[in-house]
């Protein structure tokens, strides 16, 4: 087990109802003049909106608002965002939605004490000095961001990064699992793989041999696949939603890569996917990925994915020809994520194969970089991976 560091300051307001709070919240914490970020119209559809307007009037709480986060963030809103911040002496952000939205309200935070480029944090020639705090209001159980480090967004050239650092942790995160009833089973699905492979990506990292953290890494994924399919079929069952949520949070907060060299080769990959096409959704892009990914390297390391196999589908291991109850453990997950809906080619996603190449190129920041993992990745080996997403 490597040496490591824990810390997760969110405070969690967690259950039903919560959100009523969420300006008696930021009253306790001092906070009067706030920039209240979220989507389009959904939080205004579901009436979640004028819920959090009034407790912020309650409480003497002034807002301003910036609306029309997409997902897979963009640059261009950080930036207006950036400025109304700096206008109206904003003092802190309140993130109401799902991944995106909470991912650009850390990146706006992290930039309004900056001078520089903003896409400097993301290329690592500058980190945060002095940034704000961020709450959150969840509206979707997938990025996990409410309690993670990370932060991705697309710049205006269409690629997508994210970066990780200890202030893009939440202040507090209210999680209502009632508030995720409305999401529709797309989105639903796009969630539960995001979860996953939050959780998974941890799993299948170096070193691969850490019974306890492992073992609670299994739990997340199981109770997510028997939520997820509950969650998919009755979307206002409340436990199940509960699941997914709390579960959301756990997969990207720390927890079970602790002991681990995480890098999330899959992520990576996906976000040059959804960066040079963003009408991919996260989720749906790693449904793709995974397997081929998987199935590229397990090859390298059959104990473990032997272990997943039996632990996570009850896959008995086959001890005459384990590289075949290995392979069955993949094809469990693909078979999963296609009963959710979800694509695992590129042509379910609405790709063709013409641009597989400078996603590759894109993915090593052009020979820069190696993806680690089991398999060290180049370019040729990334390019493999994609071809076998066709």
């Amino acid at each position: 087990m490597n040496n490591f560091e824990f810390l997760t300051p969110t405070k969690v307001f967690f259950g039903k109802d919560t959100h009523y709070e969420v300006g008696k919240i930021i009253k306790e914490y001092g906070f009067k003049n706030i920039l209240l970020h979220y989507g389009k119209q959904s939080i205004k559809k579901t009436g979640l909106y004028d819920d959090v307007v009034k407790s912020l009037n309650e409480n003497g709480i002034k807002f301003i608002e910036l609306a029309g986060v997409e997902p897979n963030p963009k640059m261009t809103l950080v930036k207006e965002g950036v400025k109304i911040c700096r206008e109206n002496k904003i003092d802190f952000i309140l993130a109401v939605g799902g991944g995106s939205v909470i991912d650009s309200a850390k990146v706006i935070a992290d930039s309004i004490f900056y001078d520089g480029e903003i896409w400097d944090f993301f290329e690592r020639k500058s980190a945060p000095k002095k940034t704000l705090k961020v709450g959150t209001i969840l509206t979707i159980s997938a990025s996990g961001s409410e309690m993670s480090d990370s932060a991705v967004i697309t710049n205006e050239d269409g690629i997508k990064r994210g970066c990780s650092y200890p202030c893009h942790r939440p202040l507090f995160s209210i999680l209502n699992p009632s508030l995720t009833f409305s999401v529709n089973k797309y989105q639903t699905a796009c969630g539960i793989v995001d979860i996953m492979m939050h959780t998974m990506e941890r799993y299948f990292s170096l070193p691969t041999n850490l019974p306890l953290t492992d073992s609670i890494g299994e739990s997340i994924i199981k109770n997510t696949i028997d939520a997820g399919k509950v969650a998919y079929e009755n979307p206002s069952d409340y436990n199940a939603r509960a699941t997914l949520m709390w579960a959301g949070a756990l997969s990207h907060n720390s927890l079970t890569g602790m002991g681990k060299k995480v890098f999330m080769p899959c992520h990576q990959m996906e976000h040059e996917i959804s960066g040079m096409y963003d009408f991919v959704t996260h989720g749906a892009g790693l449904a793709t990925v995974w397997p081929a990914w998987a199935k590229y390297v397990y090859k390298n390391d059959i104990d473990k994915f032997n272990r997943y196999a039996k632990n996570v589908w009850g896959i008995e291991v086959d001890l005459d020809n384990p590289q075949k109850s290995a392979y069955e453990g993949i094809i469990a997950t693909e078979n999963f994520f296609k009963s959710i809906g979800m694509p695992t080619t590129l042509s379910e996603l609405g790709i063709d194969d013409k641009n597989l190449r400078e996603l590759s190129k894109r993915c090593t920041f052009y020979g820069k970089r190696i993806l680690p993992g089991i398999v060290e990745l180049d370019e040729d080996k990334i390019f493999d991976i994609y071809n076998l997403m066709k």
